[in-house]
């Protein structure tokens, strides 16, 4: 079977939600994500579920103390701490199953085992799981000196390693739960807009792509499909040539700007990519409010329009859509948010209808 079967605008979620109810968020999420549940993030319930603290369990070199968070590459058993954490990668990676990948779980997370309960209940199809980006995450860590981690070497593979780990330990998770889901992890990386900004100057393009490629290759070698999400304005070659087979912008702001790298989406897409087009507003909260699902099917047949006026087939790109919001929903108030789910969902339904897309 082909992983991708029955993809086609289907719907997903980005991740945080402003719950603080886990069963009210658990069946949200059964409501309107029946074929790809979402791995809610419950940032309301705890500060630590945020897209950083979350994915930082067990990393060599970081500390917090006192309320301040920084990395250390200078204590004392930093070298024996870094040793053991290469090793028990080895082991991993090359065997999903080893045990010394528990030790590597992602401890902050609330609802992780409620979501897991959908997939078990349901044997859903798909299943969303998340990890925030190597280069998001290097660059928000700083070492004592305040100089961004992305800056050093061996602080980039601790981290990308780290984060390899978070998403092996997912999927894993996953198929415990059925192992005829799919999962899809997407690597959440809103800095790479600014990458080649002021603000990340001596930072090359290769060194983000080599650690992008680093996380697709062992999700890909796991069997789950590796996807991007990036709510800014990008430059949409980088991830589109660093192993991911899906890419999640946010076509309600952005939409434009994905048209600008057609020539590289062409190809994307003939290959079997896919785009998530991130088309309820979840970052304009008045736009939110005054949206109906017409508005979105116009937004969603003018980011399509886009595309296909630089030569790309309309029928490719919809049999290679699915839907999302533009971003995470945890910044909303829980009426607000559900609104937000609730229009993906009849996105998803209508234009279904409207494309004669029978899943």
């Amino acid at each position: 079977m082909n992983k991708y079967e029955n993809l086609t605008l289907e719907c997903t979620a980005i991740g945080s939600l402003p719950h603080t109810d886990i069963n009210r968020a658990a069946e949200l999420i059964r409501r309107d994500f029946s074929t790809i549940p979402f791995w809610p993030q419950m940032v309301k319930i705890n500060k630590n579920e945020d897209m950083i603290f979350q994915f930082l369990d067990n990393m060599p070199s970081f500390f917090c103390e006192d309320g301040n968070v920084f990395l250390d590459s200078e204590y004392d058993s930093f070298f024996e701490e870094l040793e053991v954490f290469f090793n028990d990668y080895e082991e991993i990676t090359a065997d999903i199953n080893s045990p010394q990948l528990e030790k590597y779980g992602i401890t902050q997370a609330s609802a992780f085992n409620d979501y897991i309960d959908i997939i078990k209940k349901a044997k859903t199809p798909f299943a969303k799981g998340q990890i925030v980006g190597p280069f998001t995450l290097s660059a928000a860590l700083c070492k004592k000196d305040g100089t961004p981690a992305i800056y050093d070497e061996t602080l980039r593979e601790i981290i990308t390693r780290n984060l390899i780990l978070k998403a092996l330990w997912q999927i894993k998770k996953i198929k415990e739960a059925n192992s005829g889901t799919t999962p899809i992890i997407f690597t959440d990386e809103p800095t790479l807009s600014q990458l080649g900004t002021s603000a990340y100057v001596g930072i090359a393009e290769d060194e983000i792509r080599h650690m992008l490629i680093e996380i697709t290759d062992m999700v890909k070698k796991y069997g789950a499909i590796p996807a991007i999400h990036c709510c800014g304005k990008c430059d949409w070659t980088l991830p589109l040539n660093s192993g991911f087979e899906m890419i999640n912008p946010d076509a309600y702001s952005f939409a434009e700007n994905l048209s600008l790298f057609s020539d590289d989406i062409k190809k994307f897409l003939t290959n079997g990519g896919k785009i998530a087009f991130g088309i309820v507003p979840t970052l304009d909260k008045t736009a939110l409010e005054k949206t109906t699902t017409q508005d979105l099917i116009k937004k969603y047949q003018i980011a399509v329009n886009y595309l296909t006026k630089n030569g790309i087939d309309e029928k490719l790109v919809i049999e290679n859509s699915i839907i999302t919001p533009s971003c995470g929903a945890g910044a909303l108030t829980v009426e607000q948010a559900e609104k937000a789910m609730d229009l993906t969902k009849q996105l998803s339904i209508s234009l279904k209808e409207i494309y004669n897309i029978d899943n």
